[in-house]
């Protein structure tokens, strides 16, 4: 079975990328929803006792994909839902609330190509989120990590040329994408470059597979955790990372 899956994964690789982009149809609900389940699985944040995942998608498609949804959008919405729902229970992960998706028109997008972007948004004062390790819980066995960002204590925010992005939520997208948190119009920045996340306390980098790759402090990176005073470089434009 390990190895059906993995020519099976290979299969939808290829499909997926360059030689599949040269036969694209229009997007269908079971692309959607794979991908969706796969955008859960790739925001998982780890708290001390649970794995909690975003609750709230937002679909991007072209005009014409859009258009031949628009006649049962609500219902395929909800059919979504419910969907990750499902994989939610079955991979065990916590969600602030149910799932809501929701769908938008980027122009800027191509018949078969779509984009997702994902938030975890507390709904009630009730609903947890995922909380930093505290210090405290490992004196007792005498291991002391580096102690990891306390949100409520302290802010950080990323400056570049012409802006200043505070960091408040879980993560955030940096790209060419009109749905990126922080935009950069530079044709040497993919849709979805990079991302920002609070990862086990930490703020941290990831390099979203680039054409031209993500810089810190001059080093290429794909992951790494952030330092104040660190610089990422995105195509032309450079971001620093900087504790308020």
């Amino acid at each position: 079975m390990p190895l059906l899956r993995s020519i099976e994964r290979r299969i939808e690789a290829i499909f997926e990328g360059a030689f599949g982009r040269a036969f694209r149809a229009h997007v269908q609900p079971v692309e959607l929803a794979r991908k969706l389940a796969k955008e859960m699985d790739d925001h998982r944040t780890a708290s001390v006792t649970r794995v909690y995942v975003p609750n709230e998608y937002t679909v991007y498609l072209s005009p014409d994909d859009h258009d031949q949804f628009s006649s049962y959008e609500e219902a395929l919405c909800k059919e979504l839902q419910e969907y990750l729902s499902e994989h939610a229970q079955r991979e065990h992960y916590a969600l602030p609330s149910a799932p809501h998706v929701v769908i938008e028109t980027d122009e800027d997008l191509e018949i078969g190509v779509f984009g997702i972007a994902t938030k975890m948004v507390r709904t009630s004062e009730n609903v947890p989120i995922p909380e930093p390790v505290p210090a405290s819980s490992f004196e007792a066995t005498g291991f002391s990590p580096e102690i990891p960002i306390d949100t409520a204590a302290a802010s950080y925010a990323l400056v570049y040329p012409g802006g200043r992005f505070p960091l408040r939520g879980d993560m955030i997208a940096l790209g060419r994408a009109r749905e990126c948190e922080i935009h950069l119009s530079d044709p040497n920045v993919s849709r979805r470059h990079a991302e920002i996340r609070l990862d086990d306390g930490f703020y941290v980098v990831v390099d979203l597979g680039s054409t031209n790759g993500t810089e810190l402090n001059g080093q290429r990176i794909k992951h790494a955790r952030l330092s104040d005073g660190d610089v990422i470089a995105i195509g032309q434009t450079e971001l620093t990372f900087v504790r308020e």
